[in-house]
């Protein structure tokens, strides 16, 4: 079924993620333009949500396509349209675009909800030869505060009860295992080298980004439409705690990423 199961999962808190989601780093960008070998001439972001994970890419590529199949993603992401920046929706594995058309593919924190085979045929489909692809996820909560850290695993913890007690939600959705993005791009047989990554990056927070981040998860975000009653009780409490922690100064938060790469 691919992702069109979980197209509607992010339906609704599109400004909530565009404000609070972290920007992937543009040393993310340079080593893949490193083992690409030289400035790419298109660059695919498939699942590209809002466009954060598109336009880090505007000044490094010569061409740059977001491909989003969520309506309300896709239409905060198309504010970002520029010279060299285009918005397509469509799914990972039926993309729409020609043979050979990129030189860079990447799945910025997105291949967990794309059916990994499929995804990757058409991966292989659009990718030049010699070309890389690449999964960029972050490690979650992010470094900051201990305390903040373990009120946002209690949080989540209670969403994925959730999520597992509840069948109507639980169905709502497929997500894959992100521990396996590595194996199953060696396994596909597409790629001639592959490798993890590992890597930190920092960005400006305070409190209101740091619930921001545990709201904009899709998960939560399912309940809250779903039966806000089971989670918003524990949504009051996370956001005291956190506010109580952190009072009104700004820190700088920790996003740990993991980045698996593949050389055609």
């Amino acid at each position: 079924m691919n992702d069109k199961i979980n197209a509607s999962r992010f339906l609704g808190f599109a400004g909530l993620y565009e404000n609070v989601r972290p920007s992937v780093p543009a040393a993310a960008c340079g080593i893949l333009v490193d083992y690409f070998g030289k400035k790419p001439s298109t660059t695919v972001d498939l699942g590209c949500g809002t466009g954060l994970s598109t336009i880090v890419w505007k000044d490094k590529s010569e061409r740059i396509i977001g491909i989003e199949p969520s309506d309300d993603m896709l239409a905060t992401a198309r504010h970002k349209e520029a010279e060299n920046i285009s918005f397509i929706q469509a799914f990972s594995d039926h993309t729409t675009l020609p043979e050979d058309t990129a030189d860079i593919v990447v799945c910025s924190q997105s291949f967990h909800w794309m059916e990994p085979q499929s995804t990757l045929a058409e991966v292989n489909r659009i990718l030049k030869p010699g070309g890389v692809f690449a999964t960029i996820d972050c490690d979650w909560p992010p470094v900051c505060d201990w305390r903040a850290e373990s009120a946002y695993c209690e949080l989540m913890s209670k969403v994925h009860h959730i999520e597992s007690e509840h069948a109507r939600i639980k169905e709502s959705f497929r997500r894959w295992d992100k521990n396996e993005h590595l194996s199953n791009i060696k396994n596909s047989g597409y790629f001639r080298y592959c490798r993890e990554i590992v890597f930190l990056n920092q960005e400006k927070g305070d409190a209101n980004r740091f619930i921001g981040l545990a709201l904009s998860q899709g998960g939560l975000q399912t309940i809250l439409k779903t039966q806000p009653s089971l989670i918003e009780a524990d949504i009051e409490l996370f956001e005291k705690k956190i506010q109580a922690i952190f009072n009104n100064r700004e820190f700088m938060i920790g996003f740990c990423y993991r980045m698996r790469v593949g050389i055609k």
